[in-house]
């Protein structure tokens, strides 16, 4: 038993050292576990492409994006089992979306400990327990377990290595839970956050589009890198090839018989078929019946939008075109509290005449602060017309605004600022989204195209940002397309008014 024990803790330091080709843990997984295969029976985990990709570029902090069964999940619990039996004092965590997933990876995991050698199973690697979805190595100290993505997961932990499985698909968006997890992570810890796509919203999705800033190195695996993925067809019902086919054999030299089965799931699953088989990471989060805003425009906006020719404040006033003379100039304004973990508060500067953004200014700023940096870059752009939501944190934005002087602020009703409500609020909504359609190229802002994206219609009918995403972009754009509506209703009043009186006259 001895001997095993400092066997195994001998390979621990050494996993990812070079052994010809491939690394030892690879050696190990391919020389000890085995998997069952869709056939039935049980063999050696000889590892595929993705498998191999993924070991190769893997670090600490992974994202992978993936297309649906490419043996991901089972490869990182390989790697992690082996961490955990030659590592003592390890805890390893898989976290899956729901109950009969964590069934089915802790067989996988259950099916690496039954298969390995007996002696090392009656000395070193002896389990005192093995239920519940947990194995218990005591003679290690070291200890796996597969959870459900609820309230409590990872809650007195500390661990090791942390997988998340399906995060796209988590209950309640995941934000919560996935916050929790990695709390209790080591700081040398090894965190997998894996998923299909699942629409451009929730925690996955922000996730994805946020790894270059937190430190995530991103793996993306298509369909095509599962082989059997194939279809036996005629060569008469091949040809022709549409433009789409043509240029996935040009780009990643696809067979025929590959096109024949993208062909066979494309026809079956339709429009859900980019979103389960990822041919690339942008388009297969494209399929959302969430999404408020038409998300072909939104990309369409994005391939459209210009490069910023001024950036302010470190970061937190971007613009796109500076103030011209003679030109009118509306801004929109979402308030805030200001606190540094609450939302952000943000306007937008748009062109009164034709509807282009020019200026958003974004932050943490609490009312006072707001106040004043809105009348200033109010007075910067011509003395625009300062639309400020007047609910919550308005009033008193709209209280400062006026000590400090500001003279030209949207009023309706005799009311200084614009009032969201159960009213007003769809139809600013569908007005931004009917502009966005009809005219792409007038937004530029990256952070305002993602929260379009993540803007999303729920359950109740209200339309929000998903959970784990903020909004403050879109209202204040929604704001000021919304006065710029107004403004120009009241411009066609006034001039029916007095073409009326001209008449009379």
């Amino acid at each position: 038993m001895e001997g095993d024990l400092y066997l195994l803790q001998q390979f621990g330091p050494f996993l990812d050292e070079p052994i010809g080709e491939q690394t030892v843990r690879d050696y190990l997984i391919t020389e000890l576990l085995r998997i069952r295969p869709k056939k039935g029976g049980t063999k050696r985990l000889h590892l595929n492409r993705a498998q191999r990709e993924y070991s190769r570029k893997c670090t600490r902090q992974n994202i992978v994006l993936k297309a649906r069964q490419l043996g991901i999940t089972t490869y990182v619990a390989a790697r992690y089992f082996l961490q955990t039996i030659t590592r003592p004092g390890t805890l390893t965590v898989q976290v899956a979306h729901s109950q009969e997933s964590a069934e089915a990876i802790f067989n996988i995991v259950q099916r690496f400990c039954e298969n390995l050698p007996k002696e090392m199973l009656k000395g070193a690697l002896l389990k005192s327990r093995s239920n519940a979805r947990q194995i218990v190595f005591p003679r290690l100290d070291s200890e796996y377990r597969v959870e459900t993505a609820d309230d409590n997961a990872g809650r007195g932990m500390t661990i090791h290595n942390l997988h998340c499985s399906e995060v796209s698909r988590w209950p309640r968006g995941g934000l919560e839970t996935l916050a929790s997890l990695r709390a209790a992570v080591v700081p040398e810890g090894e965190i997998v956050l894996e998923s299909t796509p699942n629409g451009a919203v929730g925690v996955f999705y922000g996730e994805w589009q946020r790894a270059n800033e937190t430190d995530y190195t991103q793996h993306f695996f298509p369909w095509w890198y599962e082989p059997s993925y194939q279809e036996i067809v005629k060569q008469a019902t091949m040809l022709p090839l549409t433009p789409e086919e043509n240029e996935l054999v040009r780009q990643y030299g696809l067979s025929e018989r590959q096109i024949a089965w993208r062909r066979k799931q494309w026809g079956a699953l339709r429009a859900l078929a980019s979103q389960e088989y990822a041919e690339n990471p942008s388009s297969c989060f494209l399929v959302s019946g969430e999404c408020v805003f038409e998300l072909a425009a939104i990309e369409k906006a994005a391939a459209l939008a210009g490069e910023a020719t001024e950036s302010e404040d470190n970061g937190r006033l971007t613009i796109w075109f500076p103030p011209q003379k003679g030109r009118r100039y509306i801004l929109g304004v979402d308030t805030a509290g200001g606190g540094a973990d609450g939302d952000y508060a943000c306007a937008q500067v748009i062109e009164r005449t034709m509807g282009v953004q020019c200026a958003e200014l974004h932050g943490h700023f609490p009312p006072y602060d707001l106040a004043r940096r809105v009348a200033d870059l109010g007075q910067r752009y011509e003395r625009a017309l300062v639309a400020v939501e007047r609910n919550n944190h308005g009033y008193a934005v709209l209280a400062h605004l006026t000590n400090l002087g500001c003279e030209n602020i949207f009023e309706k009703d005799h009311q200084l600022g614009w009032l969201t409500s159960a009213a007003s609020r769809p139809a600013m909504i569908e007005n931004m989204a009917a502009v966005l359609i009809a005219e792409p190229g007038l937004f530029h802002s990256p952070r305002l195209l993602e929260e379009c994206r993540t803007f999303v219609r729920r359950t109740d009918g209200n339309a929000a940002a998903a959970d784990g995403a903020h909004d403050d972009c879109v209202m204040a754009m929604a704001i000021a397309l919304a006065v710029r509506r107004e403004d120009a209703g009241r411009g066609v009043k006034k001039r029916a008014l007095e073409m009326a009186s001209l008449v009379v006259e």
